[in-house]
């Protein structure tokens, strides 16, 4: 890279506002005066890229031929490594930062015996109990004088996995890059994980150097700086042995030796003996560091307070791109399920759940389309990324398991036991059942011992619902549908003899490829008839690859009948679950009833999460997480899981069905395959269902991939707004009839809808607007949108506040449209003047043929004007003449469908009148069958003011 002229960097600190005078130029060459001017100018040349900041740094050195500050340049350096935040925040926001959102865990200090208990004297229940946290210590007390007086170098900070370790380093990193830490002069972070990596003996100063580079003149004289502090971080990646037999003592950093060697002689105090050292670790890994060694033993214990992890949700979520009103409505609701001591209080006990809790939520409320997919199942796999990508159960072991496979082996296989079940709460002889599968020997029982200590907590807590104290529930109750679906996925649901014939292939194929060479050339002098036995040796992987096959086909017919179970169809869709599990239930419970509760468990999340991990880049993660899904697999229980569905899904669901269905198919992220399934669906009625941003995102991307029209879309009571009438209009434009009533769309919603109308590819032939308050702003937007559109057959503007003004606008544009059919304006305060214009112009209309106007303010005398017009038939009234209307069925058809919404006392007094005209036809006519037609409506009309006015329809 080439380095900064005199003028150029000159010219830069000029832009920056960085003020230097010719004095201050000139003193430059002295080593005081430049730490004097770096220090004050320390915030200006922090908003500099590193590139810039380096340029600048060998700029000064060049100009002023000054040693630059290693110390300083390594606060910079560190200060750009630790800020990057990882890909899984990106999608909160670019004004995310580790400042803004850091909370800082509670800390308690904990005493010897306490620490390094036999973990034999740990029971489950005692393993998973919050802890009191009652002897407290801040970050700054932890290398304080101990309570004898005697002073600390070596503090152990231990916790359990997702109770914020790794965030808290990187927090206390950035404060002391930042300025905002002056009790250490020097800090160096090592991470164990990387030392493990290194097999070949090697000096503590080459280690550093390798790292911090710019450190390296600053080595030989390492020793002498006051307040350093070397932070090794997950020193459960490091196998230590403290035995002199077999590591020797070693004081030297230029001599080479094996990293544990180096971190031993670190620990001891005979290596750098000034130096205090920061260790972090799982519980397990404690006892790799003699207790005579520690100085402080200190516990990080998450957010055991219930006003940090509402500090926590106020900082991440109330962030400046999101909506003000909604997000403290969101908090609100939040904290009411916080102080209710909830199990979500007690899930989010570990910050890391904080963390997957916001994100979900994020999902449900923040999702905004056009930007970049996300998906409940990535949003899961990415927080378990987050905790445990390249994790190893125990370094020591030598089987090296990925510490996520054995949670989907034994944890998966419990949350799978459980959904079969449909049980949410398990015993400890559950647990057992589960995991003493595995205890064949004492290396298994050492495994669980350390996966008990270190991240059983992290999935599984006690209950805390009264009588339910000593059984456990998933510390998120979604997780445990997450875990049975990835022990489903992976295939570890095999029986016995699946998993004998696995083995008993592969050892059979190796034994087939190894004696094919010795077969070729016996064949030569041998019969034929001999090597029938070697042809076996092929048969066997085909018949277990058949085996295979089926199991394949389970997995898909275990998806297919999970999501169509007859007993959820009437749950609410998944996505308001999930947002019911995180901010709870407004209102009293709808059951008490312990079983009744047991029996309604729906489990609909756990076909979702197994359609989700089998998409491509959820499998990209789950192998770096070491649960490898093969791309042959995925696509095997893919082909039979669309047969299986394509049966399903021609059937009619309901609405919250429907919706779980689709979310299922956006979850898997395969487009060829969505397409191939949305096309057999004819209607689409999501009727009732709360339309969220996320849900319109969902409907919009899955039913988008298919050309084929949808018959008819019914969002009716579905709380639309402009903005998911926008998201929603490539799918509505495509919908031969669509049925949006009742969803209080306003003016602003008509300007989306007039769009789809004037659209060129818009097929909609019929539309109902019903039941909305339009007024006669979205009347005239309404009809600019008739008047331009060339596929509309039939609208319904049925009680949408349209007045007099309204309806001329109408009229004022009628003519102009060449396909209407039908018009529904009935009860829309309409009089007489304005209906006998639109009346008018509907007589001259070439296609309109029915108008509907009954129900409005019209006089007597308006009635008989508008029964009158000839070329179009106009429905008023339930009578024509001294004749019941032919209509009048349709009419008290409209008003039973609707009058849940209507004014009743308005209402009542419509039907009052209509109930006076039949009266007086009936009297007037001498025809007995006439009559007898009369007197049916008549009644009818008197049932259903009778309920209306006892409020039952």
């Amino acid at each position: 890279m080439q380095c900064c002229s005199s003028e150029a960097l000159f010219g830069a600190l000029g832009r920056w506002k960085i003020k230097l005078s010719v004095k201050e130029v000139s003193r430059l060459h002295q080593k005081r005066a430049y730490h004097s001017v770096i220090s004050r100018n320390r915030s200006h040349l922090s908003v500099l890229s590193r590139g810039q900041q380096f340029c600048c740094l060998q700029g000064w050195r060049a100009s002023g031929s000054i040693a630059v500050d290693p110390i300083q340049q390594h606060r910079l350096r560190l200060s750009d490594w630790f800020s990057r935040l990882p890909s899984e925040e990106q999608h909160f926001g670019p004004s995310f930062s580790l400042d803004s959102i850091h909370v800082d865990p509670v800390i308690r200090e904990s005493c010897l015996e306490e620490t390094l208990r036999p973990l034999t004297d740990l029971t489950l229940q005692s393993q998973l109990q919050s802890p009191t946290c009652s002897q407290n210590v801040s970050i700054t007390q932890l290398f304080q004088p101990n309570s004898s007086g005697q002073p600390v170098r070596n503090v152990v900070l231990y916790g359990t996995v997702g109770t914020g370790k790794s965030t808290f380093i990187r927090k206390l990193v950035l404060d002391w890059c930042h300025g905002r830490r002056h009790e250490f002069h020097l800090i160096i972070p090592l991470s164990c994980e990387d030392l493990s990596e290194v097999k070949a003996p090697v000096s503590f100063s080459r280690l550093i150097s390798k790292k911090y580079v710019h450190l390296r003149d600053l080595l030989p004289t390492l020793s002498q700086q006051p307040g350093v502090l070397f932070i090794l971080n997950s020193l459960e990646w490091m196998d230590l042995d403290f035995r002199m037999a077999a590591t020797e003592l070693c004081s030297d950093p230029n001599e080479p030796l094996s990293p544990s060697s180096i971190l031993v002689n670190l620990l001891r105090g005979y290596l750098l003996p000034e130096a205090s050292v920061l260790v972090t670790t799982r519980p397990s890994a404690i006892r790799r560091i003699p207790g005579k060694y520690v100085g402080r033993y200190a516990e990080i214990c998450g957010f055991s307070d219930t006003e940090l992890q509402k500090m926590y949700f106020h900082l991440r979520l109330g962030h400046k791109d999101a909506d003000v009103r909604e997000t403290e409505n969101l908090l609100e609701m939040l904290n009411r399920n916080l102080e209710h001591h909830s199990q979500l209080s007690a899930a989010c006990f570990l910050p890391s759940y904080c963390w997957l809790t916001c994100a979900t939520l994020h999902l449900l409320y923040y999702t905004k389309p056009g930007g970049p997919v996300r998906t409940l199942t990535g949003i899961y796999t990415s927080f378990l990324r987050l905790n445990f990508a390249g994790e190893v159960l125990d370094i020591t072991h030598p089987s090296k398991i990925s510490l996520m496979l054995y949670v989907a082996r034994f944890v998966g296989k419990l949350a799978y036991e459980g959904c079969r079940a449909r049980q949410t709460r398990f015993s400890e002889a559950d647990l057992n059942r589960c995991f003493n599968v595995a205890l064949n020997s004492e290396e298994d029982t050492n495994l669980l011992s350390v996966f008990r200590t270190d991240t059983f907590h992290f999935f599984l807590t006690p209950s805390i619902k009264p009588g339910h104290e000593t059984t456990f529930v998933f510390t998120i109750p979604a997780m445990q549908e997450y875990l049975a679906a990835l022990y489903v996925v992976l295939g570890e649901n095999k029986t016995t003899l699946q998993r004998v014939g696995r083995e008993v292939s592969e050892v059979i194929s190796k034994a087939g490829e190894d004696v094919v060479a010795v077969v070729n050339v016996l064949s030569k002098f041998l019969p034929l008839r001999i090597f029938a036995l070697f042809n076996l040796l092929r048969v066997v992987p085909r018949l277990y690859g058949k085996v295979s096959g089926q199991s394949r086909e389970n997995i898909a017919q275990t998806m297919t009948s999970e999501m169509f179970r007859e007993e959820d169809a009437f749950n609410d869709d998944v996505l308001d679950q999930i947002n019911s599990s995180i901010l709870g239930v407004e209102g009293p419970s709808q059951n008490t009833d312990e079983d009744v509760f047991g029996k309604q468990e729906a489990f609909e999340l756990f076909p979702i999460f197994m359609a989700g991990l089998l998409s491509r880049q959820n499998r990209a993660m789950l192998d770096q997480l070491g649960c490898s899904i093969m791309n042959t697999s995925a696509f095997e229980i893919t082909r039979a899981l669309k047969k299986h569905l394509l049966r399903c899904s021609l059937r009619r669901l309901p609405s919250s069905e429907l919706m779980d269905f689709l979310f299922f198919l956006y979850e898997f992220q395969n487009e060829a395959f969505t397409a191939g399934l949305v096309s057999s669906l004819r209607d689409l009625d999501l009727s009732t269902v709360r339309m969220t941003p996320l849900k319109c995102t969902v409907v919009s991307s899955v039913m988008s991939g298919s050309g084929k029209p949808v018959v008819e879309a019914n969002f009716s009571s579905c709380d639309l707004d402009p903005d998911a009438i926008r998201v929603l209009s490539p799918v509505l434009r495509r919908c031969q009839s669509i049925n949006l009533q009742m969803n209080s769309l306003g003016p602003d919603s008509c300007k989306e809808i007039k769009d789809i109308l004037l659209h060129p590819d818009c097929s909609v032939t019929n539309l109902r607007l019903c039941n909305n308050p339009l007024t006669s702003e979205g009347g005239r937007l309404m009809a600019e949108a008739v008047a331009g559109n060339s596929s509309l057959t039939h609208l319904s503007l049925l009680h949408t506040d349209l007045g007099d003004e309204g309806a001329e606008i109408l009229a004022s544009q009628l003519g102009k449209s060449t396909r209407l059919q039908e018009l529904n304006l009935a009860y829309n305060g309409i009089h007489d003047q304005a209906a006998l214009r639109l009346g008018e112009e509907a007589a001259r209309h070439p296609t309109l043929d029915r108008v509907h106007l009954y129900f409005n303010e019209l006089s007597d005398s308006g009635l008989r004007s508008l029964q009158s017009l000839g070329g179009v038939r106009i429905l008023v009234s339930l009578t024509e003449g001294a004749d019941a209307s032919r209509h009048w069925s349709l009419i008290l058809r409209e008003l039973r469908a609707n009058a849940g919404g209507w004014d009743h006392e308005r209402i009542s007094s419509h039907l009052t009148l209509l109930l006076r005209d039949l009266q007086s036809s009936r009297a007037l006519t001498g025809n007995l069958l006439r009559k007898a037609r009369l007197f049916r409506v008549e009644t009818e009309v008197k049932r259903m003011l009778s309920r209306i006015q006892q409020g039952q329809l």
